[in-house]
């Protein structure tokens, strides 16, 4: 059930941090330092901090928050959302061809830049995110990682409108 921004920014900072719980994949620190910038206007004002707090993390703490993402189209345990994103671009759904392909293009994109692909599955279906899959596996590493990052705010925006009513 969503939260109100009003009742966000009047929660304690335990309260805060449970509410934003898996915004950004299993990285509860970019919520217990946001919430020291309450209150917040908008859902926009909200998500911009949350962006700050996480583009001004050292290059360690950023790829920490890249490598919590899992895999696509893996079977690993994984945050709740990213089940329900994966499985709303079919990739609960994979026949063992696809489940191969993407397997193989996890691997050679882990061995290439170290962290997982990352993409809002939300807003792509299973060809479209092979597409950008092969595509972005061109890229120069500094390239995929600001990629990457670019990736998880956009997640995190989805992810808060589903969970803050304003």
């Amino acid at each position: 059930m969503p939260i109100s921004l009003t009742d966000l920014n009047q929660s304690s900072q335990n309260a805060f941090v449970a509410a934003l719980d898996g915004v950004f994949e299993n990285t509860p620190a970019i919520a217990q330092t946001t919430w020291h910038q309450r209150p917040f206007t908008t859902l926009e004002t909200l998500h911009q901090s949350l962006v700050k707090v996480a583009q001004s993390a050292s290059p360690a703490a950023q790829l920490e928050l890249i490598r919590a993402h899992p895999d696509l189209g893996s079977k690993t345990k994984m945050a709740e959302a990213s089940i329900e994103e994966q499985a709303g671009a079919g990739l609960d759904q994979l026949t063992s061809e696809e489940f191969e392909q993407f397997q193989a293009l996890n691997q050679a994109y882990k061995a290439k830049f170290g962290f997982p692909f990352l993409i809002a599955v939300r807003h792509h279906a299973k060809h479209t995110i092979l597409d950008a899959f092969k595509s972005r596996l061109q890229n120069a590493p500094e390239i995929e990682q600001q990629q990457a990052l670019t990736e998880i705010f956009q997640i995190a925006w989805l992810r808060l409108g589903d969970r803050i009513s304003p």
